[in-house]
């Protein structure tokens, strides 16, 4: 692969992330669907993007994946959707990259993981500036939307890391998606009376799945043997930072003086930790 085709296709990559914020946001911020139905047509049509790249690419089609692995991934989703009710595109992309690194950090640190000096430093000005972001008053998040974006984070790290070495990962990203439908549809059948959908919402939630989850994981997965895993990672600051625009662009939304100081310590904390780390680099979201 050549560079500008690597840069490109990673930007694609990073942009298709990106863009799972705005569009659960413009979907969820006016009503247009709620997070339920959201959470089960996003799933069902990555899981139908993510069969028909898998099937082009292989003569006999199985499920793979893990029961386990795809509740973890139901879970992020589900979560997901439920904050962006209440959250700001810029915001909720910031918890959730937050919440992920924090999930895979800790995770090393529990397999007896040392880190540097410059890396504690770093660890310590994340937490810092997810502290700023939630602290009370008139520029805070909403805290049941906050919370919930912090359980998508964690459970996509935990996805993330049984992930690992697993083998082909969109084959196995195609099994969890087709795994975690039945469970959103309990979700939506729970949440039955709440349901509101009109074909704007509808449209939202299966770009979101086919395309920004289902096509930009398999975008992803296809660029990362090519990058470094110390590149990989720090690709992954962009996101918030492009959900960030998008929403100012496409949302309206405003860049608040709390956002932007969490938004440097965060993102500046979580590059001191990886720009010091060596080993495989953390999945897209």
């Amino acid at each position: 692969m050549s560079s500008l085709r690597l840069a490109i296709t990673t930007l694609v990559a990073m942009l298709a992330f990106a863009g799972n914020s705005l569009l659960c946001r413009l979907a969820l911020a006016d009503g247009l669907i709620d997070a339920a139905t959201f959470t089960l047509v996003r799933l069902i049509s990555g899981a139908v993007m993510l069969v028909a790249l898998v099937s082009w690419k292989r003569r006999s089609l199985t499920v793979g994946g893990s029961w386990s692995s795809a509740s973890a991934l139901f879970v992020y989703a589900a979560s997901f959707s439920f904050a962006y009710v209440s959250l700001s595109a810029a915001t909720g992309a910031l918890l959730l990259f937050g919440a992920v690194q924090a999930t895979m950090i800790g995770y090393g640190l529990w397999l007896g993981e040392k880190l540097t000096s410059r890396q504690v430093m770093g660890a310590l000005l994340a937490v810092a500036g997810l502290l700023i972001l939630m602290l009370p008053g008139l520029q805070a998040p909403p805290l049941l939307g906050s919370i919930l974006m912090l359980m998508a984070g964690i459970a996509w790290g935990v996805y993330s890391l049984r992930g690992r070495g697993t083998g082909n990962p969109t084959f196995i990203t195609m099994g969890n998606f087709v795994r975690a439908v039945p469970m959103a549809a309990v979700l939506s059948v729970l949440f039955i009376q709440d349901i509101e959908a009109d074909w704007s919402g509808i449209g939202f939630a299966i770009a979101s799945g086919a395309l920004a989850s289902g096509a930009g994981y398999a975008i992803w997965y296809a660029v990362l043997p090519h990058l470094r895993a110390v590149t990989a990672a720090t690709v992954q600051l962009s996101v918030p930072v492009l959900a960030a625009i998008g929403g100012v662009v496409f949302l309206a939304e405003p860049i608040t003086v709390r956002l932007g100081l969490a938004s440097i310590t965060i993102l500046g904390g979580v590059a001191m930790v990886i720009l010091s780390k060596s080993g495989n680099a953390p999945s897209g979201k």
